[in-house]
């Protein structure tokens, strides 16, 4: 003979609420084995307390309701992919909420002060092949590296030798907008022919006052601060685009902890201008 609880009694069973069974009854998540045509009463079996534990956890891990039905609906091979992918994706997500709570440490512990080395620089005029497209900030870092791929896959069809490390500019409102201009270049020797957004270009010469970041792009906003600081303190900052040098990224690297990048900031030198 088959085994039913009422809505109550399943609720305190599985731990969720009266008003979660609805709600998962209403969307198709987890139905109930019968309901009362005349009065709506539900009923569960036992059995559906397993699929309701199966559920809870998944909610806990912020799996969303849709993703919960798919996995449910689907066969055991592609289940456990999509288990997989999701739980991927809570590793990535740890992993960058344990880089801001360290980040957050060595702030507090560090105080308002960065001590890191800063240069003024004077950077010569080079011929390059870049890319130049309007770039969201969100999508900064994926554009990027498909552009320095494509850029390196061009220069070398082509044959021109690499004269120095990739760099991008970017416009003032790529930080002020979260949306503007950028430019990757890499500089080389000899003629680059258009193709694709590939294009030579002419990087100009320029004064600037340059930081390090070590590491990928999460934390950089540290060194855009202390570079900032600087040159509010120690010279005159002009208009005109930030320059990122990359010394090591993911071309030389998969671990981003390797990767050093040169950040630029546009500067007027004079005879006073010092650390």
């Amino acid at each position: 003979m088959t085994a039913y609880l009422s809505i109550g009694d399943f609720s305190r069973a599985s731990h969720l609420t009266v008003k979660t069974l609805r709600h998962y009854h209403r969307i198709g998540l987890l139905v109930p084995a019968d309901v009362d045509p005349h009065t709506g009463y539900r009923r569960y079996r036992a059995d559906q307390l397993a699929v309701a534990q199966v559920v809870r956890r998944f909610r806990r891990l912020d799996m969303p309701l849709e993703e919960i039905q798919a996995v449910l609906a689907a066969d055991p091979g592609s289940r456990n992919e999509r288990i997989g992918a999701h739980l991927d994706r809570l590793r990535e997500q740890l992993g960058r909420t344990q880089r801001a709570v360290d980040e957050l440490r060595d702030l507090l512990a560090a105080g308002a002060s960065d001590d890191r080395a800063i240069e003024l620089r004077s950077v010569p005029e080079v011929s390059a092949a870049a890319i130049t497209e309007i770039v969201d900030a969100a999508d900064s870092v994926a554009w990027l590296q498909g552009a320095l791929g494509e850029l390196y896959a061009i220069v070398a069809a082509q044959g021109a030798a690499v004269s120095g490390p990739a760099g991008g500019l970017y416009a003032d409102e790529v930080f002020t907008e979260h949306r503007g201009e950028a430019t990757v270049f890499v500089p080389c020797r000899g003629p680059v022919r258009a193709v694709g957004r590939v294009r030579a270009a002419t990087v100009p010469a320029v004064e600037l006052a340059v930081a390090t970041h070590p590491g990928g792009p999460d934390g950089a906003d540290r060194t855009y601060a202390a570079l900032g600081a600087y040159v509010a303190r120690h010279t005159l900052g002009v208009p005109g685009p930030i320059r990122e040098y990359y010394l090591v990224g993911a071309r030389d690297t998969a671990d981003p902890a390797q990767w050093r990048t040169e950040i630029g900031w546009p500067v007027f030198r004079t005879g006073g201008a010092a650390r």
